[in-house]
């Protein structure tokens, strides 16, 4: 009798694992998604514990793979199900939206749009999707905007920005994924008679406000707290501007128009007080946000000579980091390199966690004192960046480089991946992977 409590309890003690790790399965929600650009707050950090210290060998085992078109829009994963965009060509030229099952990559739901390409560099859409309270924002690169339901793909409104706003369409089409703050969609159009940033009524897709008369840029949007206040960051073609989030109003403004052309690209990156800006032909600035009030001063501004000859980082599509009193970021050339952040001065350049090309890409995220690094060849570093140097604890292949750049010999991977449910998620020009990236208890 004692024998068969015994294997009962015990069993019971099984079974109550089993079901605590089907639950921890089953139900992604408990861990920490990843709804939109660079992460849940706009800002490239992962704060999921669990995670591998070091890959156990050169090719990271895949979870699944789903088939998908070309494309640069990151992947984003919330409520169990993994979102990204893609544009094909046949039977008709569309762009469309994709909704995955997380555990097994099953497809859910697939919305198309027919648009045709009018842009370099025409692979397909570039801004990720943005899911927030049940729905899922979309911009085309030709300036489609969707709002769907982001379980079902069902059209909750749409609006094509080219039929309702007089703009110039961005060279490489549009770029900075949409933001959501309170009930306003926030998106960079590019319209005419001030209308280059639009908030639009997040239910019913009605322009809430307008503000800037300025061209588009291809950098995403992002919130900040200051002198208690949320305030919407917004870094169009030729200037860095704080609006209020709700009404559209200019709180502070500062004019950084571009040398040559645009090439904002990167977002905004704060870091405490300070926000620090960077593109291709335009270099480096910091400024410093002031905290008792509503405003900005510049505290120092470094450009090169050219693309080649650079001063500080002269970044094009990879977002750089800040950590404490310094900045890491990938040059106009695939340079790694640290900044004082104080006058931005070069500490040190590396030259082995990304290729040397033009427009050479990295993709970094912090989770707690490491930063994670996927760069163009579809590799994913773990790393610490310090004063000292680059220091790589390991690296593998995630994906394969698939998308043809005239710049390069072989393909590259320039989408920036999602960090959720302690799994990476990555695309090509050919398919969505899933691979898991919890240490083992």
């Amino acid at each position: 009798m004692r024998k068969n409590r015994l294997e009962q309890r015990a069993w019971a003690f099984r079974a109550t694992l089993a079901i605590a790790a089907l639950a921890a399965i089953g139900f992604p929600a408990a861990a920490e998604d990843w709804p939109q650009w660079r992460g849940p707050g706009r800002d490239g950090v992962w704060n999921e514990t669990g995670i591998v210290d070091a890959f156990t060998s050169s090719t990271l085992p895949i979870r699944w793979s789903a088939p998908i078109g070309p494309g640069f829009s990151g992947p984003t994963v919330a409520e169990g199900r993994v979102y990204v965009s893609d544009r094909v060509t046949e039977p008709e030229e569309a762009e469309r939206v994709h909704c995955f099952d997380w555990r097994t990559g099953e497809p859910l739901w697939t919305h198309s749009n027919a648009t045709r390409y009018q842009v370099d560099y025409p692979h397909g859409p570039r801004t990720s999707i943005t899911i927030e309270t049940g729905r899922a924002y979309s911009q085309g690169a030709m300036g489609h905007l969707d709002c769907l339901d982001a379980a079902t793909g069902a059209v909750i409104w749409e609006k094509e920005l080219v039929d309702d706003y007089e703009y110039s369409q961005p060279t490489w089409g549009f770029s900075a994924s949409p933001l959501v703050e309170g009930d306003v969609l926030i998106v960079q159009v590019g319209g005419a008679e001030g209308a280059c940033v639009v908030g639009f009524d997040t239910a019913t897709g009605a322009e809430r406000w307008r503000a800037l008369d300025d061209q588009v840029s291809y950098s995403a949007p992002i919130v900040i707290e200051q002198a208690g206040r949320r305030v919407v960051v917004c870094w169009t073609g030729n200037n860095l501007a704080g609006l209020d989030p709700g009404t559209g109003e200019i709180l502070w403004n500062v004019p950084t128009k571009a040398k040559n052309m645009v090439h904002n690209v990167a977002t905004p990156v704060v870091g405490g007080d300070r926000i620090f800006l960077t593109a291709f032909y335009d270099g480096s600035r910091l400024l410093r946000l002031k905290q008792d009030e509503l405003g900005v001063e510049e505290l120092w501004l470094r450009r090169g000579i050219t693309e080649n000859k650079t001063e500080a980082l002269h970044s094009m599509i990879g977002t750089p980091v800040m950590i404490g009193d310094y900045v890491y970021g990938v040059d106009s050339y695939g340079q790694l390199r640290c900044l004082d952040a104080k006058n931005g001065d070069r500490v040190w350049e590396d030259l082995t966690a990304v290729p040397e090309g033009r427009w050479a890409t990295i993709h970094m995220v912090q989770n707690g004192g490491r930063t994670w690094m996927f760069n163009e060849n579809g590799e994913l570093i773990i790393s610490e960046l310090s004063p000292e140097g680059f220091h790589e604890i390991s690296r593998a292949l995630l994906i394969e480089p698939t998308t043809d750049m005239s710049q390069r010999e072989s393909g590259v991977c320039w989408a920036h991946p999602a960090f959720a449910y302690k799994h990476v998620f990555a695309r090509n020009d050919r398919e969505l992977i899933c691979a898991g990236l919890a240490a083992r208890e």
